[in-house]
């Protein structure tokens, strides 16, 4: 399998499927929000490139959901290892900027099926957010930053916790998987200017209108708005919350905080033993795919 992953903006889609156009491959998408439908360009799908002269070039874990709906971690793992045994192709690009995601396969999380205790639920409940942030950080290192935004996700999340905490006889190891990891690098400041130049192009292509179909579609504003990000602000807009332009400034301000902390993520990764092999943005995609080629002797 090849990985490629980057921040946000850094162009990682395009390359990883020029990369599949070249050596027939296939690409399962490492990103959490990309998996539900109608999330098209808040989320940056770009399902325009999926296809090159005619081509269409297969892609897993995108629009498998209903926007509204909760998918976590273990239900990632678990579709992935379902596509892993099923897909055709023998070279696989595993693309995405979602960290946890893509360690969850990199480094074979073993993760449990955590049944719902309504008890435990019901008690927990009572506690204040702080009370419960307190005793999630005693058991677990916390990762989504969600989980200390939602009350019942916090509760779930501790709930999680403790019973892989107590069932550490059902854990099974997670399958190993050949890999070479790739990722972008771009420029702190180009990136931004990236970011920036992107996010007016899709508010130009329709991006507050696609907030407002889901909103009119029934899709919680609640849950949408723990998306993150477009979904959050725009949905405030929408809401007279935030004008135009105070919605814009926001939102541009945590896509860029945004992009720090995936870099961030990427480089505790490295600290903790993964191999990235850098690749410079301004290197042309061609130029890129030659790097990947010989590292990869393909």
């Amino acid at each position: 399998m090849i990985t490629i992953l980057g921040p946000t903006a850094s162009g990682k889609t395009h390359l990883a499927v020029q990369l599949a156009h070249q050596i027939q491959g296939e690409i399962i998408s490492a990103d959490s929000r990309q998996v539900y439908q109608g999330m098209d360009i808040g989320t940056g799908k770009d399902l325009t490139e999926y296809e090159i002269d005619g081509t269409k070039i297969p892609y897993h874990l995108i629009d498998i959901l209903p926007a509204g709906a909760e998918y976590n971690i273990f239900e990632f793992q678990q579709d992935f290892l379902k596509i892993h045994k099923q897909i055709a192709s023998e070279r696989m690009i595993l693309c995405g900027g979602t960290g946890m995601y893509l360690e969850a396969i990199l480094k074979g999380y073993r993760l449990l099926k955590v049944p719902i205790n309504e008890a435990f639920h019901e008690e927990k409940g009572k506690l204040s957010i702080l009370k419960l942030l307190q005793e999630l950080n005693e058991v677990k290192q916390t990762h989504n930053t969600t989980d200390s935004i939602d009350k019942n996700r916090i509760v779930r999340a501790l709930e999680i916790a403790i019973y892989e905490q107590e069932h550490q006889e059902l854990i099974h190891s997670f399958p190993k998987i050949e890999n070479t990891t790739f990722g972008i690098l771009v420029e702190r400041e180009k990136l931004k200017n990236k970011i920036t130049k992107r996010l007016y192009e899709r508010l130009d292509e329709g991006m507050i209108k696609e907030v407002s179909d889901l909103l009119d579609q029934g899709v919680d504003r609640t849950q949408l708005e723990l998306y993150g990000l477009e979904y959050k602000f725009i949905s405030q807009f929408l809401h007279q919350e935030l004008s135009l332009e105070e919605m814009t400034h926001k939102l541009m301000i945590a896509i860029h905080q945004f992009s720090k902390r995936q870099m961030t993520w990427f480089r505790r990764m490295e600290k903790k033993g993964m191999k990235i092999n850098w690749l410079d943005e301004q290197l042309s995609t061609e130029e890129k795919i030659k790097q990947i080629q010989k590292i990869i002797n393909l």
